[in-house]
């Protein structure tokens, strides 16, 4: 009997001590919040959203992305920033046409012997050959190249980077493009937007000076083979005069994967 009585007080006492070790406690409201991946679950919960930018265009958005780019190509090449921001707008439909898509190709640069990646797209003939690029970086070099190594374009670099209408005379002259209305339509652009102002000093001070409006997003048209401005203006409900003044044109002509504005 004194064996089973000291066994049995022993036993309590073990009970005792487990049921006291295993009480759990409220933490205080002033204890830390547990730290994950360098911010608490607290900090991560109220933090601020970030948001994007939105824009009046797609022109607008086209600048924004690629301006540093062009002025870069300025400080190493000469070519006036505002020239090849309104070329890249131009030709590739501020980056919605089909060539700067589907190949990175900013300026409707064709193959001419190019040994690298291509794509076939209807210009002045069917399926000609134009390059293509991994990266619209590489689009913008390549145009730099372009224009740098060919005699015929040599008379552009003795012209100043303030001179922006002589440029873009000159490109037509030299034979960059069969548009007579070429240098109307560069120098249109790089006036409306105001891209000169990003040929004045070096890339921090340019950006700084040049600002981009930002608002909402303008509904745009790609135009298609068989397009006319009078049927896009039936499609979108505009008369073909404001479809005009909201894209600066002057005339009827349009070009395949154009991008117009058709809902300011």
């Amino acid at each position: 009997m004194g064996k089973i009585t000291l066994v049995l007080c022993l036993g309590c006492f073990l009970f005792s001590c487990r049921s006291k070790k295993g009480i759990v406690t409220k933490r205080p409201n002033n204890t830390p919040t547990v730290v994950i991946g360098g911010e608490s679950k607290e900090e991560t919960k109220h933090a601020p959203k970030t948001s994007s930018k939105v824009y009046a265009n797609a022109t607008e958005k086209y600048i924004d992305v690629y301006k540093e780019i062009a002025q870069q190509e300025m400080d190493l090449y000469g070519i006036p920033a505002s020239i090849t921001l309104a070329q890249g707008i131009l030709e590739s439909g501020s980056g919605k046409g089909r060539l700067s898509v589907k190949a990175n190709n900013h300026f409707g640069i064709k193959c001419h012997g190019w040994k690298g990646g291509k794509i076939y797209h209807d210009d002045d003939k069917a399926q000609e050959c134009f390059r293509k690029y991994k990266d619209a970086k590489y689009s913008f070099r390549d145009h730099s190249l372009f224009l740098k190594d060919r005699k015929r374009y040599a008379k552009l670099f003795k012209l100043k980077k303030s001179d922006y209408k002589g440029w873009a005379r000159e490109l037509r002259l030299a034979g960059y493009a069969t548009d007579k209305k070429y240098p109307q339509k560069l120098i249109s652009i790089i006036e409306r937007y105001e891209l000169y102002k990003l040929d004045k000093g070096d890339v921090g001070n340019s950006s700084a000076e040049f600002k981009m409006p930002v608002v909402e997003e303008q509904i745009t048209y790609t135009v298609a083979k068989g397009d006319t401005l009078y049927s896009i203006s039936r499609k979108h409900g505009i008369t073909v005069e404001e479809l005009q003044k909201l894209n600066g044109l002057n005339s009827t002509a349009l070009n395949i994967g154009q991008v117009l504005v058709v809902k300011p």
